[in-house]
């Protein structure tokens, strides 16, 4: 009530006053304690999981960089005559052990097992742990369900704890300054001085109250959510599986195990990097926690306010580039116009939506007219397409503070119309931010004609022979205008799966061959209608596009469907030296020898499979993309087929892009599978009966099926299609 009080707060007396502000620096502090505790508890979660990666990486260490350790005053004969071998045996033998060796004094002892645990506590410090959905062991759940406490907190967290911090530096010096006016007596032996500083805290707390009145919602929100009690495991595990992405960055931001400085710098000049690690970044119309890398990024393109983002699939760009406009806009800029291709758009609207507090104004198709309007008129980021920009005129008295083009490798001849217009617009925005995920190095004339469209005075300094040098040194060249990271450089702690839901509004093609589906009762049509007329779909066009960006970046793709005939589409459309498909009646030994085929090719490759038969008996981890050409009935089907590529073995994280459609059976899938996974954790909670599994939450059963027919039959009936 005294939180609520204060979001209602009007003029007060002194007193009333000091306790409002008491109360929300109670708020404050008791947020700061409660966000303490669940992080410490995702630490000691980890510890366990660092000691047994710590002790592997002892266990590869021979004896003989113990001398290093030591400035090599070791004598380690003795040590290699009893059998020891590694920095791992001296660790594991006690010091006492030790001295009963023969030519190994107390001393001697004492020194070799402190060099021993001087190695295992380094490699604690630096080593990288990775969630395994295969692995459910005691210390694997611990993790999840702690990480669990902390990604249910929601997106709001990161402002809440902010919110904290700024109210505890904010009140507490003024609450003390105030401290005389809390009562007559304080009043009376206080010095004219005091009295003076109490009454201007007093109009300063005032003020702060003022500009502070939504944060008590906010914080006691956020400590709500901190206090949830703890899930039981299956629960957490469940949860983990619907969303990876959320729990793999905040396991990056609590281990905090920091990568190589120059790496996720992307190899910038000292002075050059200096330069954008001093530029703010503020937060505030942020709904996502960065990573320290995500964070450089958008301050590089703030700093040097006309470059190019390269970073390799799958690093979060499309982040970067939202904390720069939400930086933008805490400053007081108010439009934004985000150019991509039609198959990312519908992806951006939702990763605004999402990830910011920007509206989102998607300027395509029959709503474009009134979209531009409304962000002419209440701002935020107009999102168009690369074809369609020609004809989007700037409205008048609307200044676009930043452009952002997406995948700008599009754009990379100057004689195309889409070119063209990005040139034009280039031209009328002071800042501007390219994204892609092709290596630019490869390509040096392609990048050159990007860096014309931002910085035309750079062409001269950038060659050819820097590129013959190698990547870090072509990077290091183009610093102030290019930044590149790649995975195995930023994620010290690499995710085991990084999942990404890529939405594909229906062409219309695709429209027809849905309805022609729900109108037949067919719900196995529904799921592939977007495939019905291969030449027109827009899901395929997205299948074939993050194909040739893993094909730039040299990696293995599989792509599984759970229809034959959706293979068979995505097969003519990527043409020859496509590896399968694999479908349930090929059999065994053909099956391997597919894979093996698949994995012996050098650099990139694409092996298709039916979901059923592909997600069973088979090691695929040679890819490092996987691609759903639609959702599963079942999250265990998915995940089943997702551990094929990610197991033992695979050396890169696996980045998994599931091909939906919004309004559609696909969408529909989905919010069932939510709400059964809602009425499963209830369930879970008070239960730890047998059936209380994942398996217990899919749309396999015919009776969903039905409803999802019936919903999408009235839903079209009424006329909302889309």
């Amino acid at each position: 009530m005294a939180q609520q009080s204060l979001a209602r707060r009007g003029p007060a007396g002194p007193r009333e006053l000091l306790r409002e502000a008491h109360g929300l620096l109670d708020a404050a502090r008791t947020l700061q304690a409660d966000d303490r505790r669940a992080r410490a508890q995702v630490h000691r979660a980890l510890e366990p999981l660092r000691d047994e990666v710590a002790r592997a990486r002892l266990a590869e260490i021979p004896l003989s960089r113990l001398k290093d350790v030591t400035g090599g005053r070791l004598r380690l004969g003795p040590l290699e005559a009893a059998g020891f071998g590694t920095a791992l045996d001296v660790l594991d033998a006690t010091p006492y052990r030790l001295q009963l060796l023969p030519g190994v004094g107390p001393q001697t002892a004492q020194q070799l097992h402190a060099a021993a645990r001087q190695l295992h506590e380094a490699a604690q410090r630096t080593a990288g742990v990775r969630v395994d959905v295969d692995r459910r062991d005691a210390a694997s759940s611990a993790l999840v369900t702690a990480l669990h406490r902390v990604v249910n907190a929601g997106p709001d967290l990161p402002r809440a704890r902010k919110t904290a911090a700024q109210v505890d530096e904010r009140l507490s010096p003024l609450l003390a300054d105030a401290r005389p006016a809390r009562s007559w007596w304080r009043r009376l032996v206080a010095t004219r001085a005091q009295r003076d500083r109490a009454q201007a805290a007093l109009a300063e707390l005032a003020a702060a109250l003022g500009e502070l009145r939504e944060a008590p919602l906010l914080l006691g929100q956020a400590s709500v959510d901190l206090l949830r009690p703890e899930p039981a495991a299956d629960v957490a595990w469940l949860d983990y599986e619907l969303r990876a992405a959320e729990y793999q960055t905040q396991l990056a931001e609590i281990a905090a195990v920091d990568p190589d400085r120059e790496a996720a710098e992307g190899f910038l000049p000292n002075e050059l990097a200096e330069q954008v690690k001093a530029q703010p970044l503020d937060d505030a119309h942020l709904r996502v926690s960065l990573r320290g890398y995500q964070a450089f990024g958008a301050r590089f393109a703030l700093a040097r306010r006309r470059v190019i983002i390269g970073d390799e699939m799958g690093l979060g760009k499309t982040v970067q580039a939202l904390a720069a406009l939400a930086h933008l806009r805490a400053e007081g800029a108010t439009h934004f116009l985000v150019v991509c291709p039609a198959s990312v758009l519908i992806n951006w609207v939702r990763e605004i939506e999402a990830h910011s507090a920007l509206p989102a104004h998607p300027a395509h198709g029959s709503g474009r007219a009134g979209a531009l309007r409304a962000w002419a008129r209440d701002g935020g980021i107009a999102v168009t397409t690369l074809d369609s920009l020609h004809s989007l005129a700037p409205p008048d008295g609307v200044e676009v503070a930043m452009l952002v083009v997406d995948e700008a490798h599009y754009v990379k001849n100057p004689e195309t119309r889409r070119s063209a217009a990005v040139a034009a617009w280039c031209g009328r925005v002071e800042r501007v931010l390219f994204l892609t995920g092709t290596p630019m190095e490869n390509r040096v004339a392609e990048f050159r004609n990007l860096v014309a469209h931002l910085r035309p005075e750079l062409l001269p300094e950038i060659r050819q022979s820097d590129a013959a040098l190698g990547p870090r040194a072509f990077r290091t060249a183009v610093a102030p205008v290019y930044l590149r990271r790649n995975q195995r450089d930023v994620l010290v702690e690499l995710p085991d799966v990084v999942h990404v839901d890529e939405w594909e509004e229906f062409s219309a093609a695709d429209a027809r061959a849905y309805r022609r589906a729900v109108e037949a009762g067919n719900f196995m049509a529904m799921r592939r209608a977007a495939y019905a007329d291969p030449q027109r779909s827009a899901k395929l066009r997205r299948v074939v596009e993050l194909v040739g960006e893993a094909s730039e970046n040299d990696l293995k793709v599989v792509v599984f469907s759970y229809f034959r005939d959706v293979l068979a589409a995505v097969q003519d459309a990527l043409g020859r030296g496509v590896h399968g498909p694999i479908s349930g009646d090929v059999p065994a030994e053909k099956r391997q020898r597919t894979v093996d085929d698949f994995a012996a090719e050098p650099g990139h490759a694409v092996l298709l499979g039916q979901i059923q038969a592909g997600g069973v008996g088979l090691n695929l981890q040679a890819a490092s993309v996987v691609i759903l050409c639609e959702p599963q009935v079942k999250p265990s089907m998915e995940a089943q087929a997702v551990g094929r590529a990610h197991r033992m073995g695979q050396v890169r994280s696996v980045q998994v892009h599931r091909i939906l459609t919004p309004g559609s059976v696909d969408q529909r899938m989905l919010e069932i599978l939510r709400a059964k996974a809602g009425l499963f954790d209830q369930y879970a909670r008070r239960s730890d009966l047998a059936e209380a599994t994942a398996d217990a939450v899919d749309v396999s059963e015919p009776s969903l099926a039905l409803r999802i027919v019936q919903d999408e039959q009235e839903r079209l009936a009424a006329g909302h299609m889309g």
